[in-house]
């Protein structure tokens, strides 16, 4: 897997420390590509757990890229997908693209307040999360629980164990057109703190 390209601070550790993909407490995840032969068969092409993740928030965050593309539809001759997927560490987001990636949260850890130019499709899959929308709002999102974030502004609290215990999201992001709201103005991008993470890197 990729190394991060953040170097750990000089500082102590804090008490929770990720430096690798799992973080510490979750358990590690394969993903399966399948193929298809010459003949037209089926099979299995690769087994394995990714290759490009970025320590986030202090270390205290790991993201995991599980699949990318970059255009839709996408073309699968020759694992022509396989080998883009493979080659660079994705931005935020492709236009017209996707990108499928999990992150794994220390315990308490909040993302930064962020809004993304995309559909997200966002799922639990360990723990207990907190949504928070600019408007106030608020969910609690269990294991198998879905949000379909629609360019709207949010951050994310894991709150697993009342706050003592890490947790896991996988999200699907897809591009989406411009959003105008009903009074003709433009949404505008911002990733927040989070930007920082992605500079340099494509769109966001």
């Amino acid at each position: 897997m990729a190394e991060s390209t953040h170097s750990p601070a000089s500082a102590p550790a804090p008490e929770y420390y990720v430096h690798s993909f799992p973080a510490p407490g979750l358990r590690q995840i394969v993903r399966h590509i399948t193929g298809n032969t010459a003949d037209g068969k089926s099979r299995f092409l690769e087994s394995n757990s990714g290759e490009h993740c970025r320590f986030m928030v202090e270390n205290q965050a790991v993201a995991n890229i599980i699949y990318s593309t970059q255009e839709t539809p996408v073309d699968l001759n020759n694992n022509i997908d396989i080998a883009k997927a493979h080659e660079k560490e994705p931005p935020f987001h492709y236009p017209s693209g996707s990108i499928l990636r999990m992150i794994d949260f220390g315990p308490s850890v909040s993302s930064p307040w962020h809004r993304a130019l995309t559909l997200d499709y966002g799922v639990v899959i360990e723990g207990v999360f907190e949504l928070t929308l600019d408007s106030g709002e608020k969910r609690i999102m269990r294991p198998g629980d879905v949000s379909i974030q629609r360019a709207t502004k949010h951050m994310w609290r894991n709150i697993t164990g009342n706050g003592s215990l890490p947790g896991r999201m996988l999200w699907m992001l897809l591009d989406c057109q411009e959003v105008v709201l009903a009074d003709g103005t433009k949404v505008e991008g911002d990733l927040g703190a989070l930007r920082g993470e992605y500079e340099g890197r494509g769109n966001y």
